[in-house]
């Protein structure tokens, strides 16, 4: 069987489990809703011109979710990142979710994963992702992402935030060393002109870590850059 047979049966495994869990009550059963952000910016810096654009939400109760997530990177207007998430989100405590389920990326290379993690609000507001990664190769790697809203007036905030990225060995393929492999450290500056519609500017910088640094610096490829970008995020 394929990658790509092996991994929708995967998702419609887990959109069996979902849609079991909605129905698990028939005489009282829980209302669907559905939450999803989109986010889209563009802009330059130290590698030329970048372009982003993430979907994250999800559908179902207050218990029990199907939670999807896409992200794009497009690089000098071709694209160099892409990850496809679904996931069983289940809601085990006032605010954390724990999630299990498939991310597949189709660049840089073809790669699926299965994921296990949490998605939540930490202590101080810390908006929190947490997932661990086991590859169809048997890698296993980690990323870790926080940002908290800081209100500056009523429509205007400001998210920091950071992100990240472990490796549990090296992954030639992918050229990544053992141990802490890459970070983002960023600022948003966003103006709420609705609750659904907010465009923003974003500042971020990215570096390599360790053995990952190391690899970029061989093949004469940047270890660290900084990118600034105008954006719209929108709810829906």
């Amino acid at each position: 069987m394929g990658i790509s047979q092996r991994y929708c049966s995967a998702l419609g495994f887990f959109l069996l489990i979902s849609v079991g869990a909605w129905a698990e009550n028939p005489h009282h059963p829980s209302p669907v809703f559905h939450a999803f952000w989109l986010e889209a910016q563009h802009g330059g810096g130290s590698e030329g011109g970048i372009t982003d654009i993430e979907l994250d939400g999800w559908i179902g109760g207050d218990t029990h979710k199907l939670w999807l997530k896409t992200d794009i990177k497009q690089h000098k207007g071709a694209l160099q990142e892409s990850e496809f998430w679904a996931m069983y989100s289940r809601n085990v405590s006032e605010f954390w979710d724990f999630q299990t389920g498939i991310r597949l990326d189709t660049q840089p290379d073809s790669t699926g994963y299965f994921t296990l993690g949490v998605n939540g609000l930490a202590p101080y507001f810390l908006k929190t992702q947490a997932h661990l990664f086991v590859s169809d190769y048997g890698d296993i790697t980690a990323r870790l992402k926080q940002s908290t809203h800081l209100l500056v007036t009523q429509r205007v905030g400001i998210e920091p935030y950071y992100r990240l990225e472990m490796a549990a060995q090296r992954v030639a393929r992918q050229a990544l060393g053992r141990g802490l492999t890459n970070g983002r450290l960023g600022v948003r500056f966003n103006y709420e002109i609705t609750r659904e519609w907010s465009p923003y500017v974003d500042f971020r910088y990215d570096w390599k870590f360790g053995g990952t640094s190391s690899i970029a610096n061989n093949n004469d490829e940047r270890r660290d850059h900084f990118t600034l970008s105008l954006g719209v995020a929108l709810m829906f």
